[in-house]
């Protein structure tokens, strides 16, 4: 479990440091995000408009503790998200979201699968 809070967090670090050999790795080929706006993005989309910027992550840290529910080959994480990014040409946007994780162990191997964020409007 240690292992794959460690992982959630260098994920995060990849996004907003633009590390893309790390978030390549962390996430798995049939990966899927849901947004804050309910849009559906695979790992070439969503790492695509990180990795042209069209998608910048200025600041993404878990603002709580990290919650864990994990079976031998899965685990999900739930925590409250603070973020910041600029999409496109838009002005910087800042919010606080549910984020949701699921991680599989494939291959001896954890990989994040899905990733869910709702935002919480204030």
């Amino acid at each position: 479990m240690a292992q794959v809070l460690e992982l959630e967090r260098a994920r995060l670090r990849s996004l907003v440091e633009w590390d893309m050999s790390v978030a390549e790795r962390i996430h798995a080929d049939d990966y899927e995000l849901i947004t804050p706006a309910g849009q559906t993005h695979t790992k070439a989309t969503y790492l695509g408009d990180v990795a042209s910027k069209r998608l910048e992550y200025l600041h993404f840290a878990p603002d709580t503790s990290i919650a864990v529910r994990a079976s031998p080959d899965l685990i999900v994480l739930r925590y409250l998200a603070r973020i910041r990014l600029s999409v496109g040409v838009a002005d910087e946007v800042e919010l606080l979201a549910w984020h949701t994780d699921h991680y599989e162990k494939r291959d001896g191997t954890w990989t994040a699968v899905w990733s869910q964020a709702t935002e919480i409007q204030v």
